[in-house]
């Protein structure tokens, strides 16, 4: 497909994303032909790794193409937008399963979609461009494609900062998080890859020492509280304005539930628990959160000035994850 160029290269299968005009945003046609090529591979006995990456120097993925979803949501199909995240996230638990190396190579912008691709990749390279960020909040949404899972696994409280602010992350922040496992120039980048088509041998990937972590440092402790609001309270009371302004401009809703969904998270076994809590919320997302309003302020007509209605109680966060019954998501499909 013109979107991704999906061949094999020496002992690798190769996934290379070549939508550079659009930041190489991820339709849903993309994410299933990236775990049909996954699905291909797994027994291939000329594939001893996979490697993901992708064209341009501004994005890896800037996050899913929700565009239709929008659009269909709108004319009251909602349909549309739960297969596009069922889908998405059955690749998602694709490549974090997958029985073979999945290496990720992330420059510029790893946002929402993208982190669901490369995030959940056995070896994950980032760069000196490379900007790692959840910032479905800011679009009526809440951190998913298995992002609940990496944010409650970060150390502290940064899961919790991460979710309610979108803020972005530089290549020694992202390790120091657990969202990348190694750091190299860019422009070692292609001798690399050459180096693994050529072996299939992905314990040859040497990182060195990354770029300061400004997170390791910096005091999260506001975002133990209780709830959305002791968080800001807490933050008010600290200064930190920094937190605050996109707190302020995130959705209500979308915030008490992404951090409801973090903190669930860290009681998971296995990443599919969280993408299936995750699915709880998306599958009712164009219908009953602030989902449309969101894309509409952000993506469509960009005036950056979203009205949230949605209901945040925690009542109706409590109702938005609840079990989707026999819409619920089903692993065994990806046999």
């Amino acid at each position: 497909m013109d979107d991704l160029n999906i061949r094999k290269s020496g002992r690798a299968g190769r996934i290379t994303f070549t939508r550079t005009k659009a930041l190489n945003a991820l339709t849903h046609d993309m994410a299933n032909a990236i775990r049909t090529a996954l699905v291909g591979w797994r027994d291939d006995p000329d594939v001893d790794l996979v490697i993901i990456d992708a064209e341009g120097d501004r994005a890896f993925c800037s996050g899913g193409d929700i565009a239709a979803v929008y659009r269909a949501g709108l004319a009251g199909d909602h349909q549309v937008g739960r297969d596009f995240f069922r889908d998405e996230y059955l690749m998602n638990a694709a490549i974090a399963d997958y029985p073979k190396p999945v290496v990720a190579f992330m420059q510029g912008f790893v946002m929402g979609g993208g982190v669901g691709v490369g995030g959940h990749a056995g070896h994950r390279v980032v760069g000196d461009t490379t900007r790692i960020a959840m910032p479905e909040s800011g679009i009526g949404l809440i951190p998913d494609v298995g992002g609940t899972w990496l944010l409650a696994r970060a150390p502290g409280r940064i899961g919790e900062y991460l979710a309610l602010t979108g803020a972005r992350m530089g290549p020694g922040d992202a390790i120091h998080a657990g969202f990348a496992d190694s750091y190299l120039p860019e422009a070692e980048w292609p001798a690399v890859i050459a180096d693994l088509e050529r072996t299939g041998d992905a314990t040859r990937i040497m990182g060195i020492t990354p770029p300061p972590a400004p997170l390791a440092s910096r005091d999260l402790s506001a975002f133990g509280g209780r709830d959305v609001a002791q968080i800001v309270e807490a933050l008010e009371q600290a200064g930190d304005d920094d937190a605050l302004k996109p707190i302020r401009r995130n959705s209500p809703l979308s915030m008490a539930a992404g951090l409801a969904l973090v903190r669930a998270a860290r009681g998971d076994r296995r990443m599919q628990e969280s993408l299936a809590r995750e699915y709880h919320f998306t599958w009712r997302a164009t219908e009953q959160a602030d989902f449309i309003e969101g894309v509409r302020a952000q993506l469509i007509d960009k005036d950056r000035n979203p009205n949230w209605t949605a209901d945040a109680s925690p009542e109706q966060v409590e109702a938005l994850l609840a079990p989707l019954g026999e819409h619920e998501l089903h692993w065994e499909e990806q046999a």
